[in-house]
């Protein structure tokens, strides 16, 4: 497991710097830089600005409409309109904060529905590298196996999200603004990091489970 994520991080590093500079370290740096001159309020507005444009250059690099890119529009009008609304520093922080707060609710929702997102954000991400991967992912839906593991993934997903957003608005009230943009982006990507570690060891061992389960299943059935 130890390589596959330093292979991960070989492949993904120089993105992944790119993703704090533009989430992390810009805004703080514009917050510092603006709040002296334009107060709380419009400074916490000017520093969302680099994560703003960041989603949108990725979206629009993708070019494509299924769950992932939705999910991805969804969290920029979200923002957007939490922008636009008006009150206090703790208020406007609380508004981006439920951003995060609404895609958790929307991951809970589509497991009680029977519509596990993380399996439609699978098979989008499959799609985008090869249509008979999407496919081969798609036909495994037969198995109940399956369908549970893409519920419980979703289900957890799901949680951790709305468990970030319950420790994010006790800081909003606890922290000062300068304080809370050091500690919000540790938080957001110590709850992203340790979900998708949890999803990559899970889904691989689910992915085990199932192949055993068939192997023992054709052995007890032989064709012919």
């Amino acid at each position: 497991m130890i390589a596959n994520i330093v292979g991960w991080l070989r492949k993904n590093g120089g993105h992944v710097l790119v993703e704090a500079l533009v989430n992390f370290i810009l805004p703080y740096a514009i917050y510092s830089y603006a709040q002296p001159s334009l107060g709380e309020v419009k400074a916490l507005i000017a520093s969302s600005a680099p994560p703003t444009l960041w989603s949108l250059v990725e979206f629009a690099r993708r070019r494509r409409v299924d769950a992932l890119s939705v999910l991805v529009l969804a969290g920029i009008v979200l923002s957007l309109l939490a922008m636009l609304g008006g009150g206090g520093p703790q208020f406007l922080l609380l508004r981006e904060k439920l951003v995060t707060g609404a895609i958790g609710l929307v991951f809970l929702g589509s497991a009680l529905v029977g519509k596990p997102l993380v399996y439609q954000l699978a098979r989008a991400s499959m799609r985008r590298k090869s249509e008979g991967e999407a496919e081969a992912f798609a036909a495994l839906q037969v198995h109940a196996a399956f369908r549970r593991t893409m519920t419980v993934m979703t289900l957890v997903w799901g949680f951790g999200l709305v468990a970030d957003v319950t420790l994010g608005v006790v800081l909003v009230f606890t922290l000062s603004v300068r304080e809370y943009l050091i500690v919000n982006p540790i938080l957001s990507y110590g709850t992203m990091g340790a979900l998708s570690l949890w999803s990559f060891w899970y889904g691989r061992r689910a992915k085990r489970r199932g192949e055993a389960r068939r192997a023992a299943a054709a052995l007890e059935n032989p064709v012919g």
